[in-house]
């Protein structure tokens, strides 16, 4: 014997049915902090502060760089 059931109810229903607490306002809340943090940390992400931070500890990395990139290129022109 195969039974089915179809509820047609919004999700707050659904939650309020079961006991379940509403959990909007504090999604909301976090959305909106996790949203302040994003948006003041985007600067740091920026192509222009990543490479000014990688190449401040090791004034040889921009050579370093350059050869590995020949190199990456050399390796990709012999392979058959």
């Amino acid at each position: 014997m195969k039974v089915n059931v179809e509820i047609d109810c919004t999700p707050e229903e659904a939650r309020a049915f079961f006991g379940l607490p509403n959990v909007q306002p504090m999604q909301t809340a976090v959305m909106d902090r996790l949203q302040q943090q994003m948006l003041s940390n985007i600067d740091k992400v920026s192509p222009e502060a990543l490479m000014q931070s990688w190449f401040t500890f090791d004034p040889k990395i921009a050579e370093r760089f350059q050869d590995m990139f020949v190199t990456m290129a050399g390796l990709g022109g012999n392979k058959k």
